[in-house]
């Protein structure tokens, strides 16, 4: 299924990539901002034109880029030169990663489920004349056809069952497969005893009909849990394949796990760091939001340390090797993430409750049932029948359906709404939250800056001028605000890298960049460069995060909720302060890593809503007891979210929120249904009224009501 964020995206799926030629020959890529399918054609186009490349695919869902080639060293740097050219955002991953574990388990259910239905309808259809009156010997010979159909059929289908009923009974525990296993397995037996007897009544149907319902539960619930990858996965898949190793002043394409420390590596413009290390040669500017969320690069020269992950905006340099592999910064993220995964598997979920209490009450009262009428009667065939319809009746078709048949209908609203889950118990989970906390940077922001303060006229126009002759960022928000388009020309313009842009114009110098570089002092507080002309007076720009349409009303209405909401970034305090005024945020912390954001979202208790897009935001992602991301986050990100926001609105986490509230009260009331169900059949099946064509009614019956109630789900209204 593809998510398309706008309706021309519908109409190019790219589900599957074909790969024809050797990985070797193949290159993954994520684009974080593709969003439609004019950007799938100008990428695929796009690309195509470069000498050496076979195929290019975008997969719109994944925000990947997949890219066949010929085998040519100097591919990557063409492919990711030409992406920026089209002004796409890319960078290399591990496709091997990412396409090593297939979800056979989903596949091994599905395949179940369609085996029990079948066999359970043709059993259904022998014992309709079984029912109408059919006796002697053909009763007896349909008995046998139905053996034959169900006894194999139970014995595969049902297997699912059957393991996690023997793991839970291996460390002396009790689930909810046990009793279901327990109805299966004696259910099958009675009835295969009873047909070799020529008895009444068999259970053939049952058997079949309880399995099937049972497996469509657990699909439903397994497919509720396993849309994402593990964010650690994802993490792992970020770290960069290839790297370009520097031999007595050659360069080679490498696999990254042939470097040893201290082998020297080229980085060349709009190409990630591969490794973590020390600039040996050259001086550029990175872009560190990958790592820190701060919206301005950072200048670095010789000596200075670069971290695995991190984007060179500027000219070429050299890294001297100091860690690779686990070692990287990269590494040390994903090992957090993984931690964190961990911490939340641990939410006991409403079903996993209802069924400590439901399995030992279910096996105490198919017990009693034998006790009582063995010593009543004597009769040990009617003793054992009774109690293998207590378990059969009382087999929890309807726990099994209560769960997933609401997360299913919640899933459809969510996803027409504009969210995807992720995590089934995350719906749960969110009706606890009393704390949300916002990353930032591309969250509540755009993370493309705005000119909050400049000079106009000629002046603006000569710092445009100028500032179109350089890829940084602030520099493109000069040239955007200078409305004149025949700017003033400019000569000799040469770039410092981590410093700003000089040129002349006539007789005088004209230089825009950091106040550092410039002479002046810095004004507190915002980001900014500088422009000098001559020996004028330099003149100050200031900047600051473009705030999203959405953020001031998600942040009214969570509040009106009740809730805590805190802001966290690796911005300055001050930028941080200035934004959380803005926006009506009381708690806001700056400066902040993601060690310690991690550390600051478990500091805000056992209920908090993280939301994020960065990768210095997937420890505490994985860490919340519930996360979401928007869609233009980075994989790493949206694999650590329990929910994603497909469309870019801040205002579906007060929807969401709604949501989660009646997705439990229907869960509740599934649960209700369920017990209720049980209190009238468990007594028909105590005193020995519970036949066959009954027992197969009441789990249809009780199955089809919660299936009901859950697609109420999808009509509520309201807060």
């Amino acid at each position: 299924m593809t998510v398309a964020t706008c309706s021309a995206c519908a109409a190019v799926p790219h589900d599957k990539i074909e790969q024809t030629i050797t990985a070797e020959h193949s290159l993954d890529l994520s684009v974080p901002t593709v969003h439609c399918a004019s950007c799938i054609g100008k990428i695929e186009r796009g690309l195509k034109t470069l000498d050496g490349v076979q195929g290019a695919r975008v997969n719109l869902s994944l925000k990947r880029l997949h890219v066949q080639y010929d085998g040519r060293q100097t591919i990557e740097d063409a492919v990711l030169d030409k992406l920026a050219n089209l002004g796409f955002e890319a960078h290399l991953l591990d496709g091997k990663v990412l396409t090593d574990k297939v979800d056979t388990t989903a596949r091994g259910l599905l395949i179940r489920l369609g085996i029990a239905g079948f066999a359970a309808m043709n059993v259904m259809l022998l014992s309709v004349s079984v029912w109408a009156g059919a006796d002697g010997v053909t009763r007896d010979f349909l008995h046998w056809i139905s053996a034959a159909i169900a006894l194999p059929t139970v014995a595969y289908t049902a297997q699912p069952f059957f393991k996690n009923a023997w793991l839970a009974l291996r460390v002396r525990g009790l689930n909810m497969d046990v009793p279901i296993s327990l109805a299966i397995l004696m259910a099958s037996g009675l009835s295969l005893y009873e047909t070799a007897l020529g008895g009444e009544h068999a259970y053939f149907d049952a058997a079949l009909s309880l399995t099937f319902f049972l497996l469509a539960g657990r699909y439903l619930d397994h497919q509720t849990r396993a849309k994402a990858r593990s964010a650690a996965v994802e993490l792992t898949a970020l770290e960069m394949p290839r790297a370009q190793k520097v031999t007595r002043g050659q360069v080679e394409t490498v696999a990254i796990e042939t470097l040893n420390i201290g082998d020297r590596v080229l980085v060349r413009r709009g190409a990630r760091v591969p490794v973590d290390g020390v600039v040996a040669k050259g001086a550029s500017e990175l872009d560190m939001s990958l790592l820190t969320g701060e919206t301005m690069p950072a200048g670095i020269t010789i000596g200075d340390a670069v971290y695995s992950g991190t984007l060179n905006l500027g000219p070429s340099f050299e890294v001297n090797v100091m860690q690779i592999g686990q070692g990287t910064k990269l590494a040390e993220i994903a090992a957090l993430v993984a931690t964190a995964e961990a911490t939340k598997t641990k939410y006991t979920t409403l079903a996993d409750k209802a069924a400590q209490i439901y399995a030992p009450l279910v096996h105490l009262l198919a017990l009693a049932a034998f006790l009582f009428w063995q010593f009543y009667t004597g009769d040990t065939r009617l003793a054992v029948g009774i109690a293998t319809a207590v378990l059969i009746i009382t087999c929890p078709c309807a726990l099994g359906l209560a769960v997933p048949a609401v997360m299913t209908a919640a899933s459809g609203r969510l996803y027409r709404a504009g969210i995807l889950i992720r995590d089934g118990a995350a719906l749960e989970r969110l009706v606890d939250v009393d704390t949300v906390v916002f990353d930032k940077t591309g969250t509540l922001t755009t993370g493309e800056m705005t000119v909050v303060e400049a000079p106009k006229g000629e002046v603006l126009n000569l710092a445009a001028s100028l500032a179109a002759h350089s890829d940084h960022p602030l520099s493109d928000a000069v040239v955007k605000l200078a409305a004149d388009k025949n700017l003033p020309a400019v000569q000799n313009v040469v770039e410092h890298a981590g410093k700003g842009i000089e040129a002349r114009t006539g007789s005088s110098r004209i230089r825009l960049g950091r106040a550092e570089w410039i002479g002046c002092k810095p004004i507190e507080g915002y980001v900014q460069t500088w422009l000098q002309i001559g020996e004028t007076t330099p003149v100050a720009f200031l900047f600051e995060d473009t705030i999203k349409a959405s953020s001031k009303a998600a942040i009214t209405q969570l509040q009106a909720r009740g809730l805590k909401v805190v802001m966290l970034s690796g911005d300055t305090q001050s930028a941080t302060d200035r934004l959380a005024e803005k926006l009506g945020i009381e708690r806001a912390v700056g400066g902040v890593l993601p060690d310690e954001k991690l550390t600051l979202v478990q500091s805000y208790g056992n209920h908090v809503l993280m939301v994020g897009d960065g990768l210095n935001d997937t420890a505490a992602l994985a860490a919340a007891h519930v996360s979401m991301s928007p869609a233009s986050a980075i994989d790493a990100a949206r694999a650590a979210s329990d929910f994603v926001l497909i469309k870019d609105d801040l205002t579906l986490i007060d929807a969401c929120i709604s949501l989660s509230k009646s997705a439990k009260s229907r869960m509740l009331e599934n649960f209700a249904i369920a017990a209720g169900y049980n209190v009238i059949a468990v007594p028909i099946a105590l005193v020995g009224l519970a036949t066959p064509l009954l027992a197969a009614l009441a789990m249809s019956a009780s199955s089809i009501c919660v299936s009901l109630n859950a697609l109420r789900l999808t009509k509520v209204r309201g807060r």
